[in-house]
């Protein structure tokens, strides 16, 4: 099938309330552009490079979508973030919840943010232990910044080859959301978890995902990119 039957055909077998988040990663333009004109709402991107020579191939299509930084963002790359991204899924600390907040406020707009946990304590990935009062005592301290605005948790969870080895991490990540949303903090929304990839999805949507980040099942294989 095509990318956009690809597309179209995920998007009718999964809720309306489950956002999808393409993966944009070593896509071309005219990729990306194929599934903005069927319908896609949100694009992902794992380098704000990349991100921002996507952003200005796309033009005006650009507007078209939200920008989803869902990669690791270092610091000093913050400043071009906050100009291309409205959401950024990777938040791991409060210094850089606290670094984002600043240069948020300099470039006058808010922006939203997630709490990224590593659910599977994976020395390779970023992200929050995922222990609750960990979790707890950073989103209590996001929640006094004023310029971000704390929408929810996203986790990459380990990487199986039966997405049904991927069950018992997603069902802990809801559990963590669900506590954290009943704490009703200020400035806290908690109405999104992110969680579910290609080969994932599908058990991530059933254990109450309501945003999947989507490549490869929608896109094939990698073949190139932008070249710079």
């Amino acid at each position: 099938m095509s990318i956009k039957e690809n597309y179209q055909k995920i998007r009718e077998q999964i809720p309306d309330n489950v956002t999808i988040v393409l993966a944009s990663k070593m896509r071309t333009p005219e990729e990306i552009e194929e599934v903005i004109e069927v319908g896609a709402t949100d694009i992902g991107e794992n380098y704000v490079q990349e991100a921002e020579n996507m952003h200005d191939a796309l033009s005006e299509k650009a507007r078209r979508v939200r920008w989803h930084m869902i990669g690791y963002l270092q610091k000093n790359k913050i400043n071009k973030a906050v100009e291309i991204f409205d959401v950024i899924q990777t938040v791991d600390s409060l210094k850089t919840a606290v670094a984002i907040d600043k240069r948020v406020e300099r470039a006058g707009k808010k922006i939203s943010v997630l709490v990224e946990i590593n659910i599977g304590s994976e020395m390779t990935k970023a992200g929050v232990k995922p222990e609750y009062e960990v979790i707890e005592n950073l989103v209590g301290e996001i929640s006094k910044l004023e310029y971000l605005r704390l929408e929810g948790l996203m986790t990459m969870g380990p990487r199986f080859g039966n997405p049904e080895d991927s069950r018992p991490y997603f069902k802990k990540t809801k559990n963590i959301f669900g506590r954290i949303k009943g704490l009703s903090l200020p400035g806290v929304k908690m109405e999104t978890l992110s969680m579910g990839m290609s080969n994932s999805y599908k058990v991530a949507v059933e254990e109450g995902s309501n945003m999947v980040r989507l490549g490869t099942v929608v896109f094939g294989e990698r073949k190139g990119g932008i070249k710079k």
